[in-house]
């Protein structure tokens, strides 16, 4: 999948490993596998060992998120519990380096997964879920345009503890506004030229009438 500013590539060790290696070694986010059901790792053996496993997966079935300028590899997004039968999916496993948070390449990341979704595979329904306590994750949701439908709770148990889980999806018949939305965003007018926004996906989403109740 390839956008203006990046790529998402199925995840190779050979390819990817040690750019994913250094990305996750090198991060100082406290956060950064609290809500993940892996990690964190002990050393680089072992961290090359698990990304072999994710590359071997079929569902979830596993992408790098790969800067186009660089070619460098700075996180990792997933398809995952791929129903085709009713033409649903869910996008999972997201992390982003440092970096990339809260970055064009991220939210273009997130905009390729959508339009493989409703564009290419014609599904009905994109689903995006979390612990419930992740805030920033929910947050995320929200500005990607995903709905909230509730939270189920003591749904899993990650790492020993109770997690409750919010879910939130995106239909077919919501995408065209959304694809327009992230369109706007992404567009080079929309960024000055020190690369910071003119206006927020939040706030052309707002003015587009497509908002989350």
């Amino acid at each position: 999948m390839t956008g203006d500013r990046t790529r998402l590539e199925p995840v190779s060790v050979a390819t990817h490993g040690n750019a994913l290696w250094e990305a996750v070694s090198q991060s100082e986010d406290p956060d950064q596998w609290t809500w993940l059901p892996y990690g964190p790792f002990a050393d680089r053996d072992a961290f090359l060992a698990w990304l072999a496993e994710r590359e071997a997966s079929v569902d979830p079935q596993f992408h790098a998120i790969v800067d186009a300028e660089t070619g460098q590899a700075m996180g990792m997004c997933s398809f995952m519990r791929i129903d085709a039968a009713n033409g649903v999916l869910e996008i999972g496993h997201i992390w982003f380096s440092p970096a990339i948070q809260r970055s064009t390449i991220a939210t273009e990341a997130i905009f390729l997964l959508m339009r493989r979704t409703f564009d290419e595979l014609g599904y009905r329904r994109l689903e995006w879920k979390c612990d419930n306590a992740n805030v920033r994750s929910k947050r995320a949701a929200v500005r990607f345009g995903f709905t909230p439908e509730g939270v189920f709770r003591k749904h899993l148990v990650t790492k020993g503890r109770n997690r409750d889980t919010a879910w939130f999806s995106l239909l077919d018949d919501e995408w065209p506004a959304n694809h327009a939305v992230f369109a706007a965003w992404l567009a080079p007018e929309n960024f000055a030229e020190d690369g910071s926004q003119v206006r927020s996906l939040g706030e052309i989403r707002a003015a587009a009438g497509c908002g989350n109740p």
